[in-house]
């Protein structure tokens, strides 16, 4: 029984990046979809599918590496954990290594990185800090 999906997809990311694997897939939920939205729109990964099955959808991830096969995801980490939730306003979202990484925030307004979090001025649950 899996209690951190959230966990769960970034330790498939990590270890998907780690041995330079192409894809990872994962089941498939609103909010990891919504992680690999922001994951796309701030160029960490390459692009994800959602693909519908039965009993549940799969949601496929293709990563992403540098022209010499660099890593792009150099670390991906989780802040708020079950056992302990991490909150932010809007003026307590700071740029992560002066703005080469970001943190994924649950918003009223959908998962979204802190720098659009900081633009539409609403805060949330940190989920995780990628650089």
């Amino acid at each position: 029984m899996m209690t951190d999906p959230v966990a769960d997809m970034l330790t498939r990311i990590r270890n998907g990046n780690f041995i330079h694997r192409k894809r990872v897939d994962m089941p498939a939920s609103r909010l990891r979809v919504g992680i690999a939205q922001v994951l796309q729109d701030e160029g960490f990964i390459d692009g994800y599918e959602v693909v519908e099955g039965k009993p549940f959808s799969t949601l496929n991830v293709d990563l992403k590496y540098g022209e010499d096969g660099e890593h792009v995801i150099r670390c991906i980490d989780r802040v708020s954990k079950p056992g302990r939730r991490v909150y932010a306003g809007v003026t307590d979202l700071r740029p992560i290594l002066s703005g080469q990484g970001i943190q994924i925030v649950s918003t009223p307004r959908g998962v979204l990185s802190d720098r659009v979090a900081r633009e539409q001025r609403v805060g949330g649950e940190i989920l995780c800090k990628v650089y």
